[in-house]
């Protein structure tokens, strides 16, 4: 299944997609060379942010796993309800990345010899 993955830099994003394997059993908050990613983040050092699998349920940094967690949240992470004393059950995926991953989502930490605002201007096409 290809992931979909959204690269950002200074609030600027890269979008592509990717077959590439090599993402599954990592997790959020790992750092990866870009050369794993792409030809293009050659010299890149990349840090995973999070993830979102196929029916849209976030992967929570601190959860262990893969899978499905049921927890009893508060307003903050996760949960948005602000009223007062409010506490839902709600439904968190792990922090490992698994094949039924769609979306990754990655920040830059350092930049390689290709500046990211490069990478971000469409090719020319020969006429």
């Amino acid at each position: 299944m290809a992931f979909k993955i959204n690269v950002s830099h200074k609030g600027k994003t890269y979008k592509l997609e990717s077959e590439n394997e090599n993402f599954i059993g990592k997790k959020i908050g790992e750092n990866i060379k870009g050369d794993e990613l792409d030809k293009n983040f050659q010299g890149y050092t990349l840090e995973i942010t999070g993830t979102s699998d196929i029916s849209g349920i976030p992967g929570f940094k601190g959860l262990e796993g893969a899978g499905y967690h049921r927890r009893l949240l508060t307003y903050g992470q996760g949960m948005k309800d602000r009223r007062g004393g409010m506490r839902l059950r709600k439904t968190n995926r792990g922090e490992e990345i698994s094949p039924k991953t769609i979306q990754i989502n990655i920040k830059v930490i350092k930049e390689g010899s290709r500046k990211f605002d490069e990478l971000l201007q469409k090719p020319v096409e020969a006429k």
